[in-house]
């Protein structure tokens, strides 16, 4: 599964680079959305509708139009690969339980079980934040202790998808549809920890 979600990063980076280049060259001809939100039905729209004086300047922008779209299809056929893949392999008990957590869907749950395999290596959780570079760093000088910025270390994968999750956490706690229908396919000890780290966080 782990060649599956890296993949799909992998299509997810390439289609953010295009993204940006293409509002970049847009940018530069004096083209720039007045809307609310990009990649909407509403910014396609507007996209489509530019036109340019010399073909050869028409060209850059559809390349690029064409490389998102052409991600966005990958992304979505490796979405589908994934979630095949992870209700075929013995750990879908693990995923779905990752997946009763707030902030955690299928996408983070594979990633997270992919990346690091057999969760009973670590201790606790805090062996865990710490191989995964989620804990702040540390600056001593004599008696002097300060504490800087999360130490980045060990594997990226995962702490980006956690980091991505715990900004759900800075609304109140409370139980979604979707969660509450995650949850109710878990054991009952398994929706206690996922309300229990909402109410906590």
């Amino acid at each position: 599964m782990r060649d599956l979600t890296r993949a799909r990063e992998d299509m997810k980076h390439l289609q953010r680079q295009a993204k940006q280049r293409l509002l970049s060259f847009l940018s530069r001809h004096g083209h720039r959305y007045a809307g609310r939100s990009r990649w909407t039905q509403a910014h396609w729209r507007w996209l489509e509708g530019i036109k340019f004086a010399r073909p050869e300047q028409q060209i850059v922008p559809q390349e690029y139009i064409d490389t998102v779209q052409a991600c966005g299809g990958r992304v979505a056929s490796l979405d589908r690969e994934v979630e095949t893949a992870a209700h075929a392999n013995a750990v879908w008990p693990v995923i779905e339980a990752l997946m009763a957590l707030r902030g955690i869907g299928l996408l983070a749950a594979v990633t997270v079980v992919a990346e690091l395999g057999d969760l009973a290596r670590f201790s606790g959780a805090p062996q865990l934040m710490a191989y995964l570079g989620l804990v702040p760093s540390e600056h001593s000088s004599g008696k002097r202790e300060r504490r800087g910025g999360i130490t980045k270390t060990g594997n990226g994968h995962v702490r980006r998808v956690l980091i991505e999750a715990a900004w759900t956490y800075r609304h109140a706690a409370r139980k979604t549809a979707i969660l509450q229908r995650r949850a109710e396919r878990t054991p009952p000890e398994v929706q206690e920890i996922a309300w229990s780290a909402q109410k906590r966080l």
